[in-house]
């Protein structure tokens, strides 16, 4: 990417103020069943010092401090961070929230034992720094766990529909490159004895249609709602991207009466860093 300093500290600025607008702790919350089960595919033992990386309202800290872990979230959007603190006072949960870039991580090397990111460190707009510091926190022998969109998978859809209407920013890569095996084992070939890649699956819950679906994302998350404001000299693109997007949550809803669940695929990292 030959964007300068300038460009990237610009797309950081914008970035952060895509994730704090709206509300993304209801966003997470439909899926914080598949969050923990996340969390717990990882066996943490009380002790166990976790980075939660672009951690946002919690949903892999709070299930990782359930397991006795002494965990740590950090993340560029402060008002997520505030939630964050407030649901883990409200169950006595010991973890610390810092704000903080995925590309320049504020901790010593070898901190953590084991760095997970779900959803989160994909958007950072440089893959190489958060590789280099992903496994730059971690102590040897200790693991990185992500949970990365795919392509194919129905986010990754809902992400491409969006883009065509409201094209993202240029030069830089899309965070469902993360979710390229090839492009995976690529990034982590340094600094890595062990490589698991395994898609999965998580569900998106709401107690309403998928149209009301598609309100509740223009109204809560930040992505969509910017990319709704970013069409709004032209109503008729904000109408067929209302349009498409409903029908891709129409066509992948596995449930009736009113109701949506939609399942997206993820590819599962397991990594483990190398001795020395």
């Amino acid at each position: 990417m030959n964007s300068t300093l300038a460009d990237i500290e610009t797309i950081k600025s914008r970035m952060k103020a895509t994730w704090m607008a709206g509300d993304f702790g209801l966003i997470a919350k439909s899926y914080e069943p598949g969050a923990a089960d996340f969390v717990a595919r990882l066996r943490l033992k009380p002790g166990t010092r976790v980075l939660d990386v672009a951690c946002g309202t919690g949903n892999l800290s709070l299930p990782a401090a359930r397991a006795g872990a002494a965990v740590t979230g950090v993340d560029i959007a402060a008002n997520l961070l505030e939630q964050g603190r407030a649901r883990a006072a409200a169950e006595g949960l010991a973890i610390q929230f810092d704000e903080g870039d995925a590309e320049q991580l504020p901790y010593p090397d070898a901190s953590f034992d084991v760095v997970v990111s779900m959803f989160g460190a994909i958007f950072a707009p440089r893959p190489e720094r958060v590789v280099a510091e992903l496994i730059r926190v971690c102590r040897p022998g200790g693991r990185i766990a992500m949970a990365n969109w795919t392509r194919g998978g129905f986010i990754g859809q809902v992400f491409r529909t969006t883009a065509a209407y409201a094209p993202p920013p240029t030069g830089v890569p899309s965070p469902l490159a993360w979710g390229d095996e090839a492009t995976v084992r690529e990034w982590l070939s340094a600094g890595v004895s062990e490589l698991r890649l395994k898609r999965r699956q998580i569900a998106f819950l709401y107690a309403f249609s998928p149209a009301e679906v598609i309100e509740f994302w223009r109204t809560y998350y930040g992505p969509t709602q910017r990319a709704f404001d970013a069409l709004a000299a032209n109503p008729e693109s904000q109408t067929a991207l209302q349009r498409d997007l409903v029908q891709l949550w129409t066509q992948h809803n596995q449930s009736a009466n009113g109701v949506t669940h939609v399942e997206s695929e993820y590819l599962e990292v397991a990594a483990t860093r190398s001795p020395q």
